[in-house]
């Protein structure tokens, strides 16, 4: 039998410290935020993660990245929730809202930036490899929305810099698209 994980409740929020599985409302788990980029919740925890799937929520307020355009040696899908964003993928320019959904094949170029009138809430789903593989090409329509590099690299300590501190842990935030 797979046992369940043990679960840490904070100020803010639950996340998992053991693997093994669990139930958790999107709204009571551990959610993060960074300067600039949005928030996400990825449903896991410090000594808790998931080993073949990335799997997390991101809120996106108009005109806000939610990450630095790149592209990835493993494949992601995304699904719009609630809410519009502007999904930039190989240089072009997409406008996505509600229920719009994005495959993205290993190595696709692609950045969100938040649009419309409020949030967006957007669904992300990643295989996972050890030892993955990124890049941050530099793309015109990527740093006219604040989501591209200057100068092309490969380490995401180089590509988010300008952002300040690593992402913090928060409770849920209270412009929770969808309500």
């Amino acid at each position: 039998m797979v046992p369940e994980a043990g679960l840490e409740h904070s100020e803010h929020g639950t996340f998992p410290f053991e693997d093994g599985w669990f139930v958790v409302n999107a709204r009571d788990t551990q959610w993060f935020e960074s300067d600039g980029l949005g928030f996400y919740a990825p449903f896991e925890g410090e000594n808790a993660r998931f080993g073949e799937l990335g799997f997390n929520l991101g809120i996106l307020r108009p005109g806000e990245p939610g990450g630095m355009y790149h592209g990835e040696e493993t494949q992601e899908d995304f699904l719009v929730l609630a809410g519009e964003c502007l999904l930039i993928v190989e240089g072009q320019e997409r406008p996505l809202k509600q229920w719009d959904f994005f495959h993205c094949p290993p190595w696709t170029e692609h950045a969100f930036v938040g649009a419309g009138d409020g949030p967006c809430l957007i669904l992300a789903v990643g295989a996972r490899r050890s030892g993955r593989g990124i890049r941050y090409p530099v793309n015109e329509a990527a740093q006219k929305h604040a989501a591209g590099v200057e100068k092309e690299t490969l380490d995401p300590k180089k590509a988010y810099a300008r952002f300040g501190p690593p992402p913090w842990p928060v409770p849920c935030p209270d412009e929770f698209p969808g309500d």
